[in-house]
Formats: C-alpha cells, structure tokens, sequence
C-alpha cells in the first residue's frame, strides 16, 4: 500500500480542526518528514487518513469530529509530556 499523510490543524479561534496537507508516496513521506523535522506529533490511523485524504474541503465535515478529536487529544498530550520533561 503506498503511503499517504494527513496533517491537521486545530486553532482555539476557528472552532474547526482543519486540513493543512495531505499526499500520498513522494508527497506523504515529505509531510512526514517535516512533522519529524519539527517535532511534530504523528498519529497512525490509516483508515481515518485515507478518508481524510479524499475529502474536498479542508475542513473536518462533523461526522469525523470524534476521530479527529482523538487525534489531537493524542497530539496534545505528547506535547504536554514533552513540555514536562524541559522544565
């Protein structure tokens, strides 16, 4: 299966986690590689990604609301684990 990446965005303010890249092979491994390259959280969900990559807005339509809402609670608390060890 070739690879496929899906970064999300959520800001307080627009109140809608929102798409802000998303690839597949080349493309994916690129997003992938900036995510390491600022320490970025990686979340595997393959199925959601998939879904996610195929939708054409780039705003999380609600039916996805509680998938994605995993996603950044995961991403939250691994930036919070990190802020914890710096101090």
């Amino acid at each position: 299966m070739e690879d496929i990446a899906v970064a999300l965005e959520y800001v307080t303010e627009a109140k809608l986690p929102k798409i802000i890249a998303r690839g597949k092979g080349r493309l994916a491994k690129t997003i992938l590689d900036k995510a390491k390259e600022h320490n970025i959280p990686v979340y595997q969900d393959t199925d959601l990604a998939t879904v996610l990559l195929t939708l054409e807005s780039s705003y999380i339509p609600e039916e996805l609301y509680k998938a994605v809402a995993i996603v950044l609670a995961y991403c939250y608390n691994v930036n919070d684990r990190f802020r914890q060890k710096l101090n």
